[in-house]
């Protein structure tokens, strides 16, 4: 897993220019227009990424400050304020607030990267991890708006390149798991890995080199696994080309999405 947080960030703002490019054609009514999660539209998505830019910005300042992080009660706010504005104010807004995230993070130092610890949501949280869990989150939502757009979209190859190899950390937070669970040998392309899925309790994702070929196969772009451990490798947005010894239903259960 890349561990320097400039590839990250570097990512991030990659996949903010691609969300403007996609989003800043769209009037009113297509902003209304439902994205992927059936309780969302686009503008409401979009929303969720502006709040979440803002959410991040706090728990940023307060790493670099070497503050406690921001609890909940700081975030009701900033989502109040966001569900209060117009589809077209959520989707500039969203805009503004992603590129303002990004260009503070483009603006500190080594120094200030390196020494950037905080505790967040359990875990001991450095500059690398903050911006790789905002690209998971910036480049699925990305991907929530695409898609509504052009139902072929994919994940772009930047992020999955870096995201593929988070997808062990996300899978027992994400998981639920199976009431029969199996063990299943999981191989991607682009970029290949090999990875052990287990869907019993706790759900997990390991590393499958040289697991055994006894195992129940899948294989699939690495995209797509990406999306399926998100939630979002429903059957009308599973690529050609994936096979696979499981019922993807199966799977697709284990990791209802958010």
């Amino acid at each position: 897993m890349e561990s320097r947080p400039a590839p990250w960030i570097t990512a991030l703002r990659h996949s903010h220019g691609r969300l403007r490019e996609l989003v800043e054609p769209l009037d009113e009514d297509q902003l209304r227009g439902q994205a992927y999660p059936k309780e969302w539209s686009i503008a409401q998505t979009l929303s969720h990424l502006g709040s979440g830019a803002e959410i991040f910005g706090l728990f940023l300042g307060a790493g670099l400050a070497g503050e406690e992080p921001p609890g909940q009660e700081a975030f009701a706010p900033v989502w109040a304020a966001w569900n209060g504005k117009s589809p077209a104010e959520q989707a500039t807004d969203a805009l503004s607030a992603d590129n303002a995230l990004v260009e503070r993070l483009e603006s500190l130092s080594p120094e200030q990267l390196a020494g950037l610890r905080l505790a967040m949501f359990g875990m001991d949280v450095d500059a690398a991890m903050l911006a790789r869990m905002r690209l998971g989150e910036h480049a699925l939502h990305s991907w929530d708006v695409a898609v509504a757009l052009d139902p072929s979209a994919t994940l772009p190859a930047e992020p999955t390149g870096l995201l593929i190899d988070t997808v062990d950390q996300f899978a027992g937070r994400m998981g639920k798991p199976a009431a029969q669970p199996r063990r299943v040998r999981v191989t991607t392309s682009g970029p290949e890995r090999a990875f052990v899925l287990d869907t019993g309790e706790p759900v997990s994702i390991t590393d499958g080199t040289g697991a055994g070929a006894a195992l129940p196969a899948l294989a699939l772009p690495a995209e797509a696994l990406i999306r399926l451990v998100y939630g979002r490798l429903d059957a009308g947005h599973t690529p050609a080309g994936v096979t696979s010894d499981v019922d993807l239903d199966e799977l697709r259960a284990v990791f209802p999405g958010f």
